[in-house]
């Protein structure tokens, strides 16, 4: 296996290394990722395909006791969020599952928000993943979603050659499968330089 497939589902030590990688060269697009949503308290949010661990912690930082649960189909991903969250993890603030966002383990409209940071290329079948979260999402909850690839640099295109399972997806195509999975007031933010994509939806 490649190193490089681990950005899709993190493995053995190449694994260990591209999780605690992720954390760090993901930083500035998930912290602008965030100053497009007006963050609130008291929320029960979920990080779907949550790596790392990074965003789990930046989410108990910007939102007040709230409570964050994070969900990941890598054991080394899973192991990696529950070291770096470990003392939210012991005060009862957040807890870390090994699952798949096609099938989530969580009863329907359990979550005020979901987000998604650099893990929508990996998911199975982007509608049905979509609606997925949609019915774990409550009524007038929020699905954010944010991509390093934006699907209009040609030069992004090279990763779906060296990561097997890997689809680059442009705005529409997000916005479209959101649509067909039950989402609205969706709202697109754009970093025209980096070629950077947040998408924030409501459930309807």
């Amino acid at each position: 296996m490649s190193f490089f497939q681990n950005t899709c589902k993190p493995d053995g030590f190449g694994g260990k290394l591209m999780v605690k990688f992720m954390n760090n060269g993901h930083r500035q697009l998930a912290n602008w990722g965030f100053s497009n949503l007006s963050v609130k308290d008291n929320l029960n949010i979920l990080d779907a395909g949550c790596g790392g661990g990074a965003n789990i912690a930046a989410w108990l930082e910007k939102s007040k006791n709230s409570y964050v649960t994070g969900l990941d189909y890598s054991e080394i991903s899973v192991e990696e969020s529950k070291r770096v969250n470990e003392d939210a993890i012991n005060q009862k603030k957040c807890k870390v599952l090994q699952g798949n966002v096609a099938d989530m383990p969580f009863p329907d409209s359990s979550f005020d928000c979901v987000s998604a940071f650099e893990t929508i290329y990996f998911w199975p079948g982007l509608e049905d993943c979509f609606k997925e979260v949609n019915r774990v999402v409550k009524p007038n909850g929020i699905f954010m979603i944010c991509n390093e690839c934006d699907g209009t640099n040609e030069k992004d295109e090279k990763w779906t050659k060296v990561v097997d399972g890997m689809s680059i997806y442009d705005e529409k195509q997000i916005r479209d499968a959101l649509e067909k999975s039950g989402f609205s007031d969706i709202e697109s933010h754009y970093n025209s330089e980096k070629h950077w994509l947040c998408i924030i939806a409501k459930k309807k």
